[in-house]
């Protein structure tokens, strides 16, 4: 009796311990993404050919990560993700040097009431509006001149609490909010950001706006009277990829207000888009006036057949206020699937700038060109062509 009172037991808690493993999970995961890249224009006149680029990627940031739940019951769990940037050509980490550089949160999500995360994590308005815009099918080189407004992402956010509702017959909604940690400044520092979609059947819509403010604390020059850089102490990373708004990383706050849209139609998406970037500046900055960037942009994609995708966009983006130049950006793409983890593309994109810009110093420069976030600073053109190769585990 006491061999199969004893077996029956050992059973049950094999069973439990079984029960309980179904219940929580761990998923490694990842992208590796690379390219063979060529720049007319890449740094002033010269041309460049290099394996890789300055964004770590084209259709994807190259990265690893980790994310996983366990089951509390009722519809509720805990969850968590830590996610790795790297550059796949050389080895290097990415956002930095950060070794969770592109995301590392834990939160709650219930069935009911939505998700709560707290840490490094992507703003609602990357959440909501960009998985409508070209970015989300061919990346960087369809992103806004110089990620000004954020469209490729350059930017994340430290010490961020965000909400996400639950998904209500397509619609869902977000806000967050980043504490700046400054004794005795509630909001300098801080970042805060709201954004709402609605994606159902071929229609989807998203629109939002992200206010980052960036705290002297540990930014000033040695005299202390004047700003070297964005984001010593902001929670947020800068948008500065490029010089097209480099004269403006002494800003005291950037404020970006984005709308999109998209409709499926067979095989044909098309999609139109509309950003307003502010960068702010206060007394310790090294312009005067309020830098404005309205960006329109638009795509077409088309998918020939099951394997292969290809696309074409265009963006618009005027600065004023401070000074004014005026960029024109053309692209395009090719997607070819070898399977569902493994792609090839080809894509391009042809840059034109006009006009002046700051030179971070008061003064005036030429504006000049430079192809979505890949960060290569060149004439008043530039033209970029990346044939590369995707895969995802």
């Amino acid at each position: 009796m006491k061999k199969i009172a004893l077996s029956t037991l050992s059973l049950a808690l094999l069973a439990a311990a079984g029960a309980a493993h179904a219940q929580s999970s761990v998923t490694l995961y990842g992208v590796i993404d690379n390219s063979l890249t060529y720049v007319h224009n890449a740094d002033g006149n010269k041309n460049l050919w290099a394996l890789g680029n300055a964004s770590g990627g084209d259709l994807s940031g190259t990265r690893w990560g980790l994310k996983g739940q366990e089951d509390l019951g009722g519809g509720l769990a805990a969850i968590f993700q830590l996610e790795n940037g790297f550059d796949p050509s050389k080895g290097t980490l990415g956002q930095s040097g950060r070794e969770f550089g592109r995301q590392a949160f834990v939160g709650l999500q219930s069935n009911q009431w939505g998700t709560l995360t707290l840490g490094r994590q992507y703003d609602p308005v990357v959440d909501q509006v960009q998985g409508i815009t070209a970015d989300n099918y061919f990346g960087s080189v369809f992103a806004t001149a110089g990620d000004v407004d954020n469209y490729d992402n350059s930017s994340r956010t430290d010490k961020a609490i965000k909400y996400t509702s639950v998904n209500y017959a397509g619609f869902q909604f977000e806000g967050m909010y980043a504490f700046g940690g400054i004794a005795g400044q509630t909001g300098s520092g801080q970042t805060w950001s709201l954004a709402a979609s609605y994606n159902n059947g071929p229609i989807g819509v998203a629109a939002g706006y992200f206010y980052a403010n960036n705290s002297n604390s540990g930014n000033l020059n040695n005299a202390g009277n004047q700003r070297v850089t964005w984001g010593a102490s902001a929670t947020s990373g800068g948008t500065f990829d490029s010089n097209i708004n480099l004269g403006y990383a002494s800003a005291k706050s950037i404020g970006i207000a984005r709308v999109a849209a998209q409709y499926v139609i067979g095989p044909f998406t098309a999609g139109l888009g509309y950003s307003n970037a502010q960068y702010k500046p206060d007394g310790f900055s090294t312009f005067g006036s309020t830098e404005k960037y309205n960006t329109g942009q638009g795509f077409v994609n088309y998918q020939v057949m099951p394997p292969l995708l290809v696309g074409l966009g265009y963006s618009y983006t005027k600065s004023s206020g401070d000074t004014s130049a005026t960029y024109h950006q053309v692209s395009l793409g090719a997607d070819y699937s070898l399977s569902k983890r493994t792609d090839v593309y080809l894509v391009g994109a042809y840059q034109h700038a006009s006009g002046n810009t700051s030179n971070g110093s008061g003064g005036l420069t030429p504006a000049q060109a430079s192809i979505g976030s890949y960060g290569y600073n060149g004439t008043n053109s530039q033209e970029l062509v990346a044939l590369g190769l995707r895969h995802k585990f």
